[in-house]
């Protein structure tokens, strides 16, 4: 199968999700491509029989690169004809959504709107949205790093972590499996 991980990460948290991801695609025999995203990418997703898509999570949406691609993505596929009305499935395209936060306010409830925003183009274009992954990621910046160890979600340093990612790991072998 060939899959897509398309990612946008500006403190490296993102990142590690993404490489496991891929690396655990292609231990299951998968054809992966991992893909960061700029403002500068060109990628077509009907290439992809399977895309995973993720950002980190940046005053409650993903990342302005993710927004700018993805909204240029969305000009390029209604003028091509490829959205249509009623956002026919397509069949064999599915996709998985993930995002890293820190949830220092209110936990999780903060990572959702920029899950929700990346889905909506895939939804849009017809792909199955198998699943949505929120992810805890440490706060990297100097700026933030209190908010690792007085937010909602108590000590997140050094998030995503080994157990973290071993579940990631676990998530995308079941999820490959639909």
């Amino acid at each position: 199968m060939r899959v897509l991980n398309l990612y946008f990460s500006s403190t490296g948290n993102t990142e590690k999700v993404a490489q496991e991801i891929a690396d655990t695609a292609q231990s299951e025999g998968h054809q992966v491509e991992l893909l960061k995203i700029t403002e500068d990418i060109n990628v077509e997703f009907f290439d992809y029989d399977f895309i995973f898509a993720g950002s980190g999570v940046y005053e409650w949406l993903p990342g302005q690169a993710v927004i700018k691609v993805f909204s240029e993505l969305r000009r390029k596929y209604v003028k091509s004809g490829k959205l249509k009305p009623a956002s026919p499935r397509m069949a064999g395209k599915k996709a998985v959504v993930y995002c890293t936060y820190g949830g220092a306010h209110t936990g999780v409830k903060e990572a959702i709107p920029a899950v929700k925003y990346m889905a909506q183009l895939f939804d849009h274009l017809g792909f199955e949205i198998l699943d949505e992954w929120y992810i805890v990621g440490e706060y990297v910046p100097d700026k933030f790093k209190d908010f690792n160890l007085i937010g909602r979600l108590g000590d997140i340093r050094g998030r995503p972590n080994a157990d973290d990612l071993k579940a990631i790991a676990g998530r995308v072998k079941g999820i490959l499996k639909v």
